[in-house]
Order: structure tokens, then C-alpha cells, then sequence
């Protein structure tokens, strides 16, 4: 248990791009190292807490003001809250940021879409390709996936595996000021 109030690194990328993979393997790593992590994943949040909300814009935003209220209260808790969700817009990471404070990290997962499509495993970009889901972020003219301007810190899935990933998160974490 942290005295301190946790730093919250909010992971943000497409569908698919890695995020939940690489919070899982940067929850080990930290764990190791004796820190105490939670990860609030965006889909397990969506499959309990907000299964009410859809994905339209203003869905979206209320799904993602809800993620970051939950990490602010349980920020007392941890030294770090990992937060893989898409959050596909820069004006609700934003809202995030304003709610949790100067703890948040803002860590874009990058990986284009083809790649995020080729490696779909839940085969939710066949569906929404097909027009069987609705709004798909990335996939929907309504629902754009927003890449951050200026994220803390940009990992790339494609050009690394998952140990350099985490390493560079670790690194970062690290050398801040």
C-alpha cells in the first residue's frame, strides 16, 4: 500500500494496438520491483461498471470521466494505476488528465490500423468492416481515433516486442522529474 498518491498511466491506442498486453507485462514488472499496481482495463470496466453506456460520442466520454473518477479515488492506494482503454478522444484524455491530476502519464500505444486489423483477435474489425458493429472507433467516419499531439511517452508495437516495450516504460518512469 502507497502513502503516496499514485502516478496513473493511461494507455490509449486502437483496438488491438497492445495496450492491455503491455499493462499486463508492466504490472509484473512493477511488481517485482515491490510496487503495488491496479489495472482498471477498459474492457473489463465497459463489461461491469459501465455495460449501460454504448459507444456514441458523448457514451464515450461519460465511459472515460467514470475511468478516471474510479482511478482518482483509488489513487491513495497504489503507487501506480494502469489504465489500457482506447479513449479515442484528445478532448477526453484531457478531461482524465484535469480529473487525476499532475500523476497522470498520458502513454499512447501506437499502431496503425492495417496492423491492429491483420492482428485482430476478437475479430472485432472483421464485424465492423462487415457493418455488424456500429461506431467502431478507428472504423466509423462518427467515432475517429484522435492520436495524442504531445503524450508523455509513445510506445511503438510494431517496431518492439513487448520487453522493449515495458523497458522503455520503465526507463520513463525511472528518469522523470
Amino acid at each position: 500500500m502507497s502513502n503516496n498518491i499514485s502516478t496513473v498511466i493511461w494507455f490509449t491506442g486502437l483496438s488491438g494496438s497492445g495496450k492491455s498486453t503491455i499493462a499486463l507485462e508492466l504490472k509484473k514488472n512493477l511488481e517485482e520491483k515491490k510496487k503495488s499496481v491496479l489495472i482498471l482495463d477498459g474492457d473489463t470496466i465497459r463489461s461491469k461498471l459501465t455495460k449501460h453506456l454504448g459507444f456514441s460520442r458523448e457514451e464515450i466520454r461519460e465511459n472515460n470521466r467514470l475511468i478516471a473518477n474510479l482511478a482518482k479515488e483509488m489513487q491513495p492506494s497504489y503507487d501506480y494505476i494502469l489504465i489500457p482503454v482506447i479513449s479515442p478522444y484528445r478532448e477526453d484524455r484531457e478531461m482524465a488528465r484535469n480529473i487525476i491530476g499532475n500523476k497522470f502519464i498520458e502513454l499512447f500505444v501506437n499502431c496503425p490500423i492495417e496492423k491492429c486489423i491483420e492482428k485482430d483477435v476478437k475479430g472485432l474489425y472483421e464485424k465492423a468492416l462487415k457493418g455488424e458493429i456500429i461506431n467502431f472507433i478507428g472504423i466509423a467516419e462518427t467515432n475517429p481515433y484522435e492520436p495524442p499531439n504531445f503524450p508523455e511517452i509513445e510506445v511503438n508495437t510494431i517496431e518492439q516486442n513487448i520487453e522493449e516495450t515495458t523497458q522503455q516504460i520503465i526507463y520513463f518512469l525511472k528518469n522523470r522529474k
